[in-house]
C-alpha cells in the first residue's frame, strides 16, 4: 500500500530533510509502494537546486522580508515558496512502466496529476507553450518537459532526484505569486504571461481541494490503495 503523508506546513530547511529522509527510509526498507507526501513552507523560503549557485539571490531582501534560503537535492533552477501546495512522490524505478527514463518517467507521475485535477475541472497538459530561456534563474520562468501548464501557462513546476534506483520527485503548485518579490529576490524581470496559479484559474478553491483531487488522481492512475 502507497504510503500518504498529510500536508503540514513547515520550515524549508525541514521540508527538504523531511523528502531526503522519506527516500532514504523508502531505500533502506526496499518499499515497494509510492510514498506521497504534501506539504506547505513557513516562513517563505527559496530552494536551489543541488547544481545552482547563489550567486543572483538577493540575500539582503531575503533577510530583511524573513525568506529562508536552502538547497534542494534534486535539480533545476531556484524557487520560491510562499503561497503553495508542494508535492513529493517517492517510489522505485521499477513500480513505473517506464521508470528507468527520466522523460518518461516525468510524463507517468505527470499523468496521475493531470488525471487529478480533472476532479476539479482543471485541464492540465505537459510542457507549455514558451520556449526556454537560458538566462532565467526563476525555475517558474522556464518551459520543459517536466512542467505542468494550463492554457499554455506554467502551472506545477517539477524536479527529480534518483539514487539506488529510487526515484524523488517534487514540485510546486501555486495558488499566488508576487511578482515584485520574485524579481527582487531573483534580479530578474518576471513576465505574468508565462506563469499562471490557482487563484487565476478559479479563486474558490482551496488547499484541501487540491490535496484531495491530487490523492484521488495517484490513487485512479496507479490503482494503489492507501495506509
Amino acid at each position: 500500500m502507497a504510503k500518504l503523508i498529510e500536508y503540514k506546513e513547515n520550515t524549508g530547511k525541514y521540508n527538504m530533510n523531511c523528502d531526503e529522509q522519506l527516500l532514504k527510509n523508502a531505500i533502506e526498507t526496499v518499499e515497494k509502494e509510492p510514498i506521497i507526501r504534501f506539504y506547505g513552507w513557513k516562513p517563505a523560503c527559496v530552494s536551489l537546486g543541488r547544481n545552482q549557485s547563489f550567486d543572483h539571490i538577493n540575500f539582503d531582501f531575503c533577510k530583511e522580508n524573513n525568506i529562508d534560503i536552502v538547497k534542494r537535492v534534486t535539480g533545476g533552477r531556484g524557487l520560491l515558496h510562499d503561497d503553495e501546495v508542494t508535492y513529493s512522490f517517492i517510489c522505485p524505478v521499477e513500480f513505473l512502466r517506464n521508470g528507468n527514463s527520466v522523460i518518461a518517467s516525468y510524463k507517468e507521475i505527470s499523468s496521475a496529476i493531470i488525471e487529478g485535477f480533472k476532479n476539479i475541472d482543471i485541464k492540465l497538459e505537459i510542457g507549455g507553450k514558451k520556449k526556454v530561456e537560458a538566462s532565467h534563474d526563476y525555475c517558474m520562468l522556464l518551459s520543459t518537459g517536466a512542467d505542468l501548464s494550463y492554457n499554455g501557462t506554467k502551472l506545477i513546476g517539477s524536479a527529480q532526484y534518483r539514487t539506488q534506483g529510487y526515484i524523488l520527485q517534487h514540485g510546486s503548485i501555486l495558488f499566488s505569486y508576487d511578482k515584485n518579490k520574485i524579481e527582487k529576490i531573483f534580479n530578474e524581470k518576471t513576465h505574468t504571461n508565462a506563469i499562471t496559479c490557482i487563484n487565476e484559474i478559479n479563486n474558490s478553491l482551496t488547499r484541501k481541494d487540491i490535496i484531495e483531487a491530487m490523492i484521488k488522481g495517484f490513487k485512479d492512475y496507479f490503482s494503489i490503495s492507501y495506509v
